[in-house]
């Protein structure tokens, strides 16, 4: 007879001072078996827990990945991926950007069985729209990592601040105040996100 594991399930809080370090394997253990919170792995295999987004970030983050979505499903050119998606660096880092797109050649250039887990590649863009708690400086922090391991354009919208960083490889960091769109350049032909759906002007200027 087949028995059932009635005992409850815990939470556990893991205090900011502390540092939890877990290998990639045991991350993607971690990961599917916590499927409600967002999770994500430094090089150095620290484990980084977040808590879900509130409401108005998560429907900003839907915008955005809608955009994305309708552009690439136009040009058919590769893969759009929206927030809950992860992606195991080539420094070892496993990372979930609140959008992101890979180039169809690079995409099918992965086993299946790649492509069903946290996908071994850094995509060509990524994008990380801050939310009310995030540290500017962790994001961009992370910015700088999707670049040096692969990135061809990447985005960090500062909402708070009401600018966009740019990041491009071998170049600075290019600050937009108060965009009203953003083009995506080479990597992303013909793609222009309308940040007014995206940041109404109660949050970004519209001039």
């Amino acid at each position: 007879m087949t028995q059932t594991d009635l005992s409850p399930t815990l939470s556990v809080n893991i205090p900011p001072t502390l540092k939890l370090t877990v290998s990639h394997e045991q991350f993607v253990q971690l990961a599917l078996a916590n499927r409600d919170l967002q999770l994500e792995r430094t090089a150095t295999g620290e484990l980084i827990v977040m808590p879900p987004t509130g409401s108005d970030t998560g429907k900003r983050n839907f915008d955005i990945a809608g955009q994305l979505w309708l552009w690439n499903r136009q040009t058919k050119l590769g893969v759009a991926f929206d927030s809950s998606s992860g992606f195991h660096l080539p420094n070892g880092s496993d990372r979930s950007p609140d959008a992101a797109w890979i180039s169809q050649d690079r995409w099918d250039s992965l086993s299946i069985e790649q492509q069903e887990t946290f996908a071994p590649i850094c995509p060509d863009f990524v994008l990380e729209l801050r939310s009310k708690n995030d540290s500017i400086e962790n994001l961009r922090a992370k910015m700088r990592e999707y670049i040096n391991n692969g990135a061809g354009l990447g985005w960090l919208i500062d909402r708070k601040n009401q600018q966009v960083e740019i990041y491009r490889p071998g170049q600075d960091v290019e600050v937009l105040n108060n965009p009203v769109s953003l083009s995506g350049e080479d990597v992303l032909p013909g793609f222009v996100l309308d940040l007014s759906e995206v940041t109404p002007c109660a949050t970004f200027s519209q001039t």
